[in-house]
């Protein structure tokens, strides 16, 4: 694991000078980010905007989210896809976050061991892993390695995890093997590699800034 993760880190390093340090849209609070990232899923991050902006414009409060008629809050996230299922899903995990806490701040994360914090999050339904990581990432700076479908195969093609892992076992699997003080930029850099060189279908290898530290050409070989 020690090798690896000197790898990963090289991996890191490489994909930092080529692309910069990145930064995340405006950190949001973590009540927002935890919709956004609901909203988010199955779907790219223009159509979460829209839905979310839908969302923010039509109620003036995740209280009033919450307590909505399903039916509105459906109409209003329409443009992030599957608005049957999000829908009653946002509403369900605000009414349970309410529930359990009394009010809908989530900032009480912050000071809670990491695992500690993660499992909460997670024991809501719709919330998995990656959701989990995005919120304490990027809207509470907690030590967490989201792993969306990007991250997933690039992580893979270039050897970083076995092949075997799914991406929900890969979240622990590659926090493990980045430094944490390394999660937020290579979490960003590795979705932008996917995005703009390593691409599902063909991946663009002559133009990949990290070729010499990846396995897919060998593996192709075989």
């Amino acid at each position: 694991m020690k090798q690896l993760s000197q790898r990963a880190l090289k991996v890191h390093e490489t994909l930092f000078a080529a692309f910069g340090n990145p930064t995340w849209r405006n950190p949001l609070p973590p009540v927002d980010e935890l919709v956004s990232t609901i909203l988010s899923q199955n779907t790219n991050d223009v159509n979460r905007d829209r839905a979310f902006d839908s969302l923010r414009a039509k109620f003036a409060t995740w209280e009033d989210v919450r307590d909505a008629q399903t039916e509105n809050v459906i109409d209003a996230i329409r443009p992030a896809g599957l608005a049957n299922q999000k829908g009653p899903r946002i509403q369900n995990v605000l009414r349970e976050i309410t529930k359990e806490r009394g009010n809908l701040d989530l900032y009480f994360l912050k000071d809670l061991p990491i695992e500690e914090a993660r499992n909460w999050l997670t024991k809501f339904n719709g919330v998995g892993p990656k959701t989990a990581a995005i919120v304490l990432c990027f809207s509470l700076d907690r030590p967490a390695f989201p792993v969306d479908t990007h991250v997933y195969r690039v992580t893979g093609r270039i050897g970083l995890r076995p092949d075997k892992l799914n991406a929900e076992q890969s979240h622990p699997y590659l926090e493990g093997v980045f430094p944490p003080e390394t999660y937020y930029a290579a979490h960003l850099n590795l979705i932008r590699l996917g995005r703009e060189v390593c691409h599902a279908r063909k991946p663009d290898c002559p133009n990949c800034p990290i070729r010499k530290l990846c396995d897919y050409e060998e593996k192709t070989k075989n």
